[in-house]
């Protein structure tokens, strides 16, 4: 059996060990060995409902009239295309831009299916003076996932408005 103090000796060596491995480590500009079982795994993941969401707003922040248009489907992606087409692409983009501006936050509640290919997806989008909650229709399409209907937005009630502070 190992007494107290050479148990704090080995304990000491140790730590000092790592220490040392750690700083010529740094030195040689070692890296640790990348993990492909990760990437793989993340690639395999099938999109979700709220990545298509996610998709759509990134693409309207952005002001990217292909990718937003990308996000829909059936009569909503008819009814987008016929508003850009009355308008001008470089309009309609700044329309994306400026109406995702005022968004200060979004929360996306778990998807309701409503079939193997269909569900419904509440979303609440943060607002400075405002929430509004907003529920989408999305179906399976290809590899992914597309809104085919939105409901008109209701205002929600909030309890503290955002920048309100904390006191």
């Amino acid at each position: 059996m190992i007494d107290k103090q050479r148990r704090v000796q080995i304990v000491t060596i140790t730590v000092l060990l790592a220490a040392l491995v750690s700083v010529v480590a740094r030195k040689r500009e070692w890296k640790a060995p990348e993990m492909p079982a990760a990437s793989v795994l993340s690639e395999r993941r099938e999109p979700s409902p709220q990545d298509a969401v996610y998709a759509m707003l990134d693409a309207a922040r952005d002001g990217s009239v292909s990718k937003y248009l990308d996000c829909y489907s059936g009569q909503m992606l008819s009814s987008l295309k016929q508003s850009v087409a009355e308008g001008t692409e470089q309009k309609f983009a700044a329309y994306l831009k400026q109406s995702n501006a005022e968004i200060k936050g979004v929360a996306l509640m778990e998807p309701q299916v409503l079939s193997d290919r269909d569900v419904k997806l509440r979303v609440e989008y943060v607002f400075a003076d405002r929430n509004e909650v907003q529920t989408l229709y999305l179906e399976k399409s290809g590899g992914g996932w597309k809104i085919a209907r939105v409901e008109a937005a209701e205002r929600a009630k909030t309890l503290i408005p955002y920048g309100t502070p904390v006191q």
